[in-house]
């Protein structure tokens, strides 16, 4: 088990306040907005340049409707490339089982047609 450095944690708490942001589709102006905090504050938290008080982590939580441990979650797809990858995978999967199908069809409509 690795320790954790100071800085890697507040980099997986910034990356998981744009991630839990963005996926509701807010800008950090109304992010901001419904934590009843400025912009740049927020700002400043989400870089990773600046940190929270346990009040504030809880107003930060309940704004994006999570649980205060999301936040410190290690995300479970580590990238985009990630997703691209796994999009190709399952984009390739499909052609081939098509090309499979259709051959499969193919060699059955000949049989069938063989035999009227």
């Amino acid at each position: 088990m690795s320790i954790m450095k100071e800085a890697d944690l507040r980099n997986l708490f910034s990356q998981n306040i744009k991630r839990y942001r963005q996926m509701k589709g807010w800008s950090q102006e109304k992010l901001a907005e419904n934590m009843e905090i400025s912009t740049n504050y927020l700002s400043e938290i989400e870089t990773g340049r600046g940190w929270v008080s346990p009040f504030s982590l809880v107003k930060l939580a309940n704004a994006l409707e999570i649980e205060v441990f999301n936040l410190f979650e290690p995300q479970k797809v580590k990238s985009k490339e990630t997703l691209k990858e796994i999009s190709k995978y399952l984009e390739d999967f499909s052609t081939s089982l098509k090309i499979s199908f259709d051959k499969s069809i193919n060699t059955s409509m000949k049989k069938i047609t063989k035999n009227l």
